[in-house]
């Protein structure tokens, strides 16, 4: 490891720390980008992938499910493939779902707003009378206007409340989860979600902080992490990345939340249905490939994940981390048994 200037490997946005040093190996590790204006007015977020979720859903006449709406591109992109197809547009979060409100008006009833966690995907579509659907696509990924938008505390560029919530109506915030943990418990959950080596040391320093009555903002936090690791950058990663993803998970329940919508998929996507999931980071993925590797429901459409282009990486660096994995639903006919009884899909 070397030592060299902070100029020569600040990535753009980045905050200036001293003493900062970089090794030349990279990991998968979800990055911010920071934008020139800090103050974050409307829900504009750039769709991740869009060409290659279309590619893979090819919609046609049917009801599809955009799992995670956001801004509302891939619900866009889907209606406007083909005139008979209906959306069922799910978000947690109320100010996304009238940002897509907004976006797809022109569709009318074509498109169907739901403010609810994927989690409860399957109620949704019961409530709306829907058995099966032809496709879904899901975009795991924390959108623009979240990290963007100070007041929600996601960001560690931004100074705001230690929130972290996807949904700010309901449930527990990061600063309420900190308080309420013993210093072990709070590792655990930076090691397992964030994936922070140094997660004791780490938990220590920000429950030093909150003792101290110092952790009242996103850079209050940011420092205690930074007290504690050091501000190095391993690939240009900052140092408070992997604790304020497994912060955020946690609060969340991300896993969870992907869990449950991944068990109910095999019951609510139509035989010959594709789903098309965009992951963020190494713990999404691994869900969502174990459940694609289901042989009894689904037949793998990408064996190897697809990145996003070059192009794309560079016309929009929060789309260099995606990762996009497609499945067909099988039908029953679609699969055998071996010799010993166990399940396998036709090639």
């Amino acid at each position: 490891m070397s030592q060299v200037s902070q100029s020569a490997i600040l990535s753009e946005g980045q905050l200036e720390l001293p003493g900062v040093v970089v090794e030349a190996t990279s990991e998968w590790v979800w990055t911010e980008q920071m934008e020139e204006e800090a103050d974050v007015v409307e829900f504009v977020h750039t769709t991740v992938m869009k060409a290659e979720i279309i590619e893979a859903l090819a919609p046609s006449a049917g009801v599809y499910v955009d799992a995670t709406v956001g801004g509302g591109g891939h619900a866009e992109a889907i209606l406007e493939a083909d005139p008979e197809v209906r959306v069922v547009a799910l978000d947690r979060d109320s100010v996304a779902i009238e940002a897509s409100r907004a976006r797809l008006a022109r569709f009318g009833d074509r498109v169907s707003f739901i403010n609810t966690p994927f989690s409860r995907v399957k109620e949704a579509l019961g409530a709306l009378g829907i058995e099966s659907v032809s496709g879904l696509c899901a975009d795991l990924g924390v959108s623009s206007p979240q990290l963007d938008d100070a007041t929600r505390g996601m960001s560690f560029r931004r100074e705001g409340p230690i929130d972290m919530r996807m949904d700010k109506a309901s449930g527990e915030t990061a600063i309420e989860l900190i308080a309420r943990l013993s210093d072990e418990d709070l590792a655990a959950i930076i090691f397992r979600y964030g994936e922070e080596r140094k997660s004791r040391r780490v938990a220590r320093s920000i429950k030093r902080a909150l003792a101290n009555r110092e952790l009242k903002t996103t850079l209050d936090l940011r420092r205690a992490i930074v007290r504690a690791v050091g501000p190095v950058r391993v690939g240009g990663v900052d140092p408070a990345t992997r604790t304020f993803q497994g912060l955020r998970i946690a609060v969340n329940r991300e896993l969870e939340q992907l869990e449950a919508l991944l068990t109910a998929l095999p019951s609510i996507v139509a035989p010959g249905g594709v789903i098309a999931i965009l992951s963020f980071h190494s713990l999404e993925d691994r869900l969502v490939k174990r459940a694609m590797h289901d042989a009894a429901a689904w037949q793998c459409v990408t064996k190897k994940p697809i990145c996003a282009t070059d192009h794309e990486a560079a016309q929009n660096p929060r789309s260099r981390s995606a990762k996009l994995r497609v499945a067909r639903k099988l039908a029953p006919s679609d699969t055998c048994t071996d010799d010993d009884g166990n399940v396998e899909s036709e090639p």
